[in-house]
């Protein structure tokens, strides 16, 4: 009786976590979307939408019209880019390093940030819950360089090691200094770790003012 009084304890213990984890994962899914149509909601406005007032505008000066095609052309372009990123079965399909690609090829189109992307090694396939957890500790790491750090360089690198995943993202913003723990609350790296143990993952962060803010994931296979 005590036997079975303590498995079902620990049975009734294992689905609490297998239900917050599932949570967790819908939340960050969400949380996912809705940076995507920020994204997108900016580009909209801000890029497309000055691209074809500046075509009108060519128009209506009677310019070159090979001048007013290339503006088209390009608005064209960012057009097709965005359709790519809201359609589901593209993102389903699309490979963990390719969304990764993806978002850095965004960041140099707009002139966000000049940034790039390593891979090494053999690419392995890991848990698809697990590559959404990472993707949205990237987004997060990606949103705090460009709109806080004021960095004008990003480097990541994704390392397929025989035994572990290494995932690197190094910026040369303003950063701060991560030995103290009252600065990562103001920012959400609290909340990038925190994510990191939904996978069994380790993440660690380095920082300093002037320097950079770096950030490692390890993750076994």
């Amino acid at each position: 009786m005590i036997f079975q009084k303590r498995k079902n304890t620990l049975l009734l213990k294992q689905k609490e976590i297998e239900k917050h984890f599932e949570q967790e994962i819908a939340k960050t899914q969400i949380e996912i979307r809705e940076e995507t149509f920020r994204n997108i909601s900016w580009e909209l406005h801000d890029n497309i939408g000055q691209l074809l007032t500046l075509a009108k505008i060519q128009l209506q000066n009677a310019s070159d019209i090979e001048e007013v095609k290339d503006t088209l052309n390009k608005g064209l372009t960012e057009l097709r880019s965005l359709s790519k990123q809201i359609n589901p079965d593209v993102l389903k399909k699309m490979k963990f390093t390719e969304a990764i690609a993806q978002e850095i090829e965004r960041f140099n189109r707009l002139n966000f940030i000049n940034a790039s992307i390593q891979i090494e090694g053999q690419e392995k396939k890991i848990n698809e819950k697990t590559e959404i957890v990472f993707f949205r500790i990237l987004q997060e790491f990606f949103s705090n360089t460009i709109k806080h750090a004021k960095a004008s360089n990003l480097v990541v690198k994704v390392h397929y090691k025989p035994e572990e995943l290494l995932i690197t993202a190094k910026d040369n913003g303003q950063g701060f200094d991560s030995e103290k723990k009252n600065n990562f609350s103001g920012i959400g790296l609290n909340n990038i770790k925190n994510r990191a143990q939904l996978v069994n993952a380790n993440v660690s962060i380095f920082s300093k003012p002037n320097i950079g803010t770096k950030l490692i994931i390890t993750y076994k296979y």
